[in-house]
């Protein structure tokens, strides 16, 4: 049994350095969106409380944002707390919204956030949260509010449509106020109110993963995923199982799709020049023989 378990984890990584390789040398996405599903899952698949599930969760999600940086991608956004979950027990919650404090506070803390350069802004209805995280929400942004290589955007209390929602609303008031001219609304309007609202507002996301063997995006950034088109990547692992290769295949599934809208790009266009160049010679064959003479 340990030989085996020896040979699988030299496998593992032999194939990990192999998949990283391939990876980094092609297009990598600026803004990867996680939906990290399958935490309650897990817990009870192990005989265990749920809060063991969200624990081991949060451990692979600091692994991710180590990944994401490493890789180069800039902006990532993870699935913490939807406007759904709300519905869960008062007892999860409490205990989640510990966890999900604890680790803003120790973001704060971690010289990894300082020497990446990394942003942290929380995305959603934060009213709606306890006082205690809000306030640890408030110092890990301000304390890296100064960063800008890389970005961590976490949905707390967060709903897709609820988003929209919120952003109509504010450039409805501006209407009123006369601030904005309703002529002048765009796409880029509407972005620009989405969460958060303080500005520099999430951007379009170019590939969306969820774990757990769900395929649905469940109201995430409808507006920065539909609009780009991204690509999406369903995994079965459950969050806590989630591992590098798991990353990395996503990505690489990423770039398959790039490299597959550039061939049918190449293919469109050598189409149309071949058309083009028939209609053109259509043309000159068809123009009388004086005309000819004349030009």
């Amino acid at each position: 049994m340990f030989i085996l378990k020896y040979i699988s984890g030299i496998a593992y990584r032999t194939y990990e350095l192999l998949l990283s390789k391939e990876v980094i040398h092609s297009n990598v996405p600026e803004h990867i969106a996680i939906i990290m599903d399958g935490n309650r899952r897990y817990a009870n698949r192990a005989g265990k409380l749920i809060n063991y599930g969200h624990a081991k969760g949060a451990s692979v999600t600091e692994k991710v944002i180590e990944w994401s940086h490493e890789i180069g991608v800039k902006q990532l956004t993870v699935y913490a707390f939807s406007t759904e979950n709300f519905n869960r027990s008062a007892d999860e919650k409490e205990k989640l919204f510990e966890l999900i404090g604890l680790k803003f506070d120790e973001l704060c803390r971690d010289e990894r956030t300082h020497k990446r350069k990394m942003h942290i802004r929380a995305i959603g209805d934060l009213q709606k949260l306890p006082s205690g995280l809000q306030e640890s929400i408030k110092e890990a942004e301000k304390c890296t509010a100064g960063y800008d290589r890389f970005y961590l955007n976490v949905a707390i209390a967060y709903g897709g449509r609820q988003d929209i929602v919120q952003a109509v609303r504010k450039i409805a008031e501006k209407v009123d106020k006369g601030q904005i001219d309703p002529e002048d609304i765009t796409e880029s309007t509407i972005s620009n109110h989405l969460y958060p609202v303080a500005g520099n507002a999430v951007p379009n996301v170019d590939l969306i993963i969820r774990t757990g063997g769900d395929e649905r995006v469940s109201n995430f950034l409808p507006w920065q995923t539909a609009g780009n088109e991204c690509a999406t990547y369903f995994c079965a692992p459950f969050w806590p199982e989630f591992r590098k290769i798991d990353l990395l295949r996503s990505i690489r599934i990423y770039q398959e799709r790039l490299q597959e809208k550039k061939r049918v790009m190449i293919r469109r266009n050598a189409i149309l020049l071949k058309a083009s160049e028939k209609k053109n010679t259509e043309i000159v064959h068809s123009c009388p023989a004086n005309n000819v003479r004349g030009i």
